[in-house]
C-alpha cells in the first residue's frame, strides 16, 4: 500500500471514545459517505478487538458522522488493483465485521441515511440496530459485479427475502426493515442519539458478566437445536453461579420491596 492509501492521524477513519462503560464508536469519513476502504476496514477491526479487551466497557454503540451511515465499499479505491488485491481487501472486511459480531460487549448500531452494502453488513454484525426515520437499506454488491451480504442478511430475514434484495438491488426503507428484523426500533433521526444513550445506559447497569454469557448464550443457541441450546444456557447458568455475581442480583431484588408489588388488576391476576 502507499502511503497515500492510509489515513493520517489528524484524519481517522474510525473513531473511539468511553466513557462510564459507555464505547461510542463513530464511522468518521464524511466525505466520503463513510464508504469502507482497507483503511476502514483494519480500524474497525482494531478498535472492536480492542473493546473486547476492556474490561470497563459494558456497551458500545456504533454509529456514524456525516449524512449517510454508509454507503458501502469503496470501489475507487479498486481502480488499477489485480485480483490478488481485491481478495486481500475482501478479506479485510470480512474480519472488521466478525470482530464487530465477536465482541464479548453487546453492540448496538445507530443507522441513519443510507446503508449500502458494506453499511448493512456492520449493521447486522451488531447486536441490534435503531434506525432514523428515513433510513434506506440497499444490498446491490451483484450489480457490482461481485458478491456480498449472503450469509448474515439471509440469517436475519430468510433465504427468499434475502434473494429479492441481491437480485434487485432496490431500496428498503427504514419501515420494511422493522418488519424484517433488520432493526428494532425506527425514531425520529434528532432523537436517534438520544435513544441510543438511553438503552446503552440501561445495557450497562446490568451484571456484565450476566450480560456477556447472554450474549454469547443467544449466538451460540441460534446455531444449533434446542436440547444442545439449553446445555448452552446451563452451562452459562453453572459460570454466573460460580462467579457469585447473581447474589447482588438477588439483593437488589429484594431492596426493591414494594416497588416490585403489582400495580395494576391484570398483573395481580
Amino acid at each position: 500500500m502507499s502511503g497515500t492509501d492510509e489515513p493520517t492521524p489528524a484524519d481517522p477513519r474510525v473513531r473511539c471514545a468511553v466513557a462510564d462503560g459507555i464505547a461510542r464508536v463513530e464511522l468518521a469519513r464524511p466525505r466520503a459517505r463513510n464508504a469502507v476502504d482497507l483503511p476502514m476496514c483494519r480500524q474497525l477491526r482494531s478498535v472492536f478487538e480492542e473493546l473486547d479487551a476492556d474490561d470497563s466497557v459494558r456497551v458500545v454503540l456504533l454509529s456514524a458522522q456525516g449524512p449517510a451511515f454508509c454507503a458501502g465499499a469503496d470501489l475507487k479505491e479498486r481502480a488499477g488493483r489485480d485480483a490478488a488485491w481485491v481478495r486481500c481487501r475482501r478479506i479485510a472486511s470480512f474480519a472488521a465485521y466478525d470482530a464487530i459480531e465477536r465482541c464479548r460487549r453487546p453492540v448496538v448500531a445507530l443507522v441513519h441515511g443510507a446503508v449500502v452494502g458494506s453499511g448493512g453488513e456492520i449493521t447486522l454484525a451488531a447486536d441490534f440496530a435503531i434506525a432514523a426515520e428515513g433510513t434506506t437499506f440497499r444490498f446491490p454488491e451483484p450489480h457490482w459485479g461481485t458478491v456480498g451480504a449472503t450469509q448474515r442478511l439471509q440469517r436475519v430475514i430468510g433465504r427468499r427475502r434475502a434473494k429479492e434484495l441481491l437480485f434487485t438491488g432496490r431500496p428498503m426503507p427504514a419501515t420494511e426493515a422493522l418488519d424484517l428484523g433488520v432493526v428494532c426500533q425506527v425514531v425520529a433521526e434528532e432523537r436517534l442519539a438520544r435513544t441510543g444513550a438511553e438503552i446503552a445506559g440501561t445495557v450497562a447497569k446490568a451484571p456484565p458478566l450476566a450480560i456477556e454469557l447472554t450474549k454469547r448464550a443467544v449466538d451460540l443457541g441460534g446455531e444449533t437445536d434446542l436440547d444442545r441450546g439449553i446445555r448452552i444456557e446451563m452451562a452459562a447458568i453453572e459460570q454466573c453461579l460460580t462467579d457469585g455475581g447473581w447474589r447482588d442480583g438477588v439483593d437488589r431484588f429484594t431492596r426493591r420491596g414494594s416497588d416490585n408489588a403489582p400495580t395494576t388488576d391484570e398483573e395481580k391476576r
